[in-house]
């Protein structure tokens, strides 16, 4: 494994009275894309929620690029190269499709490279390009979302269960966004329920239960032992394709 780009040491997080995490150990690999499983309510989600603070740690250390940003502001982070694309899309929908890709490349103009790439990924975003965004079907949002990641360049990209709602074609495109982003030299964590996606992009793989990681290790071991994924998720994660 390279060396970490993301590391959590010993980090829990309360919400409210509710211990959520409670130790997370786990290292990001710079250049690589690291898959984060678990059941429902494992804390995935606060897992990047606590990263990117949007939620602050209760105690334990997450260091970018070996700089502690634990206590840091959201905002601060965004600037350190980190991007978030929550479950939730988090776009604008009075705002067009241009200016929510506009708003997402803070550093100036998008590079018209980027943005011929990113049309020739998501077609329909080039046919809507000037409409407000809450116009868009539920997947053509989430091809802006992951959009919005791929026109600036980020060192590290976290990404909340993109593929979810979406049909299986274009879960295959939105597979293939997630590679193109590898190859551009992002570093992505990645939440992803679908196994099949998880397998085709992972490089290494990190188990969540009950806010702990539970098991870390190559994506390919994993995918390879159905034993492994039974004992881990409680069910193969066959299931899950």
């Amino acid at each position: 494994m390279t060396r970490p780009l993301l590391a959590l040491e010993g980090v829990h997080t309360h919400i409210g009275r509710y211990h959520i995490l409670q130790g997370i150990d786990l290292e990001v690999a710079e250049g690589e894309l690291t898959v984060l499983l678990g059941r429902n309510g494992a804390g995935k989600t606060t897992t990047m929620r606590t990263i990117m603070g949007l939620w602050h740690a209760s105690s334990g250390a997450i260091c970018f690029d070996g700089k502690p940003i634990e206590k840091a502001a959201t905002p601060v982070i965004a600037r350190l190269g980190i991007a978030y694309v929550p479950e939730n899309m988090g776009i604008f929908g009075t705002l067009s499709v241009r200016e929510n890709l506009v708003l997402a490349a803070a550093e100036g103009p998008i590079e018209r490279n980027r943005l011929a790439r990113v049309f020739e990924l998501f077609p329909p975003l080039e046919t809507f390009f000037e409409l407000p965004a809450g116009n868009l079907s539920g997947g053509q949002k989430q091809m802006l979302s992951i959009a919005r990641a791929m026109v600036e360049r980020r060192r590290l990209a976290l990404i909340d269960e993109p593929s979810k709602g979406l049909s299986p074609s274009m879960v295959g495109t939105m597979t293939e966004a997630l590679l193109e982003l590898k190859r551009a030299g992002t570093t992505i964590l990645l939440v992803e329920q679908n196994f099949a996606t998880a397998e085709a992009v992972g490089d290494r793989v990190a188990v969540m239960d009950d806010g702990r990681i539970v098991h870390r290790g190559p994506m390919t071991e994993l995918a390879a032992n159905r034993a492994l994924q039974e004992r881990l998720m409680g069910l193969s994660l066959e299931a899950h394709q």
